[in-house]
C-alpha cells in the first residue's frame, strides 16, 4: 500500500513540474514575442518566466492553499445544523467581536 502511495505522489510531482515549465515556457515565448518590440524591453529566460509566474501567484493570488474551499463548505454545514436560535447567537457574537452591529443600538448607545 505504501509504495501506490509512493508512486503517486511522484507521479503528481512530475506533473506539476511539466506543468510549471509548459506555462513558464508560455510566458516566456509571450513575452519575447510582444514586449520588446512593442515596448523595448529585454527578452527573458524559462527562469526569469517562471519566476515571473510565481510573483504573479503572490501578488494577485495570494500565498493561501485551496483551505478557503473546505473552510467554507464546513461552516456551511454547521450553519444548517444549528438551531435558529444558535444561529442568532452566533450572529450576534460574531457581530460583537468585529466591533460593529447591524442590529438595534444598545440602550446606553442612544442617549
Amino acid at each position: 500500500m505504501r509504495r501506490f502511495w509512493i508512486a503517486r505522489g511522484i507521479k503528481w510531482v512530475l506533473i506539476a513540474a511539466v506543468a510549471v515549465l509548459a506555462f513558464g515556457f508560455v510566458v516566456m515565448s509571450l513575452w519575447n514575442w510582444l514586449l520588446p518590440p512593442i515596448a523595448g524591453w529585454h527578452t527573458i529566460s524559462l527562469v526569469q518566466a517562471i519566476g515571473l509566474l510565481v510573483l504573479a501567484r503572490i501578488l494577485f493570488g495570494g500565498v493561501h492553499g485551496r483551505g478557503g474551499h473546505y473552510w467554507r463548505h464546513r461552516m456551511h454545514e454547521r450553519w444548517a445544523q444549528m438551531t435558529p436560535e444558535e444561529r442568532e447567537r452566533f450572529r450576534s457574537n460574531l457581530h460583537g467581536r468585529c466591533g460593529h452591529s447591524h442590529g438595534p443600538t444598545p440602550p446606553a448607545a442612544q442617549a
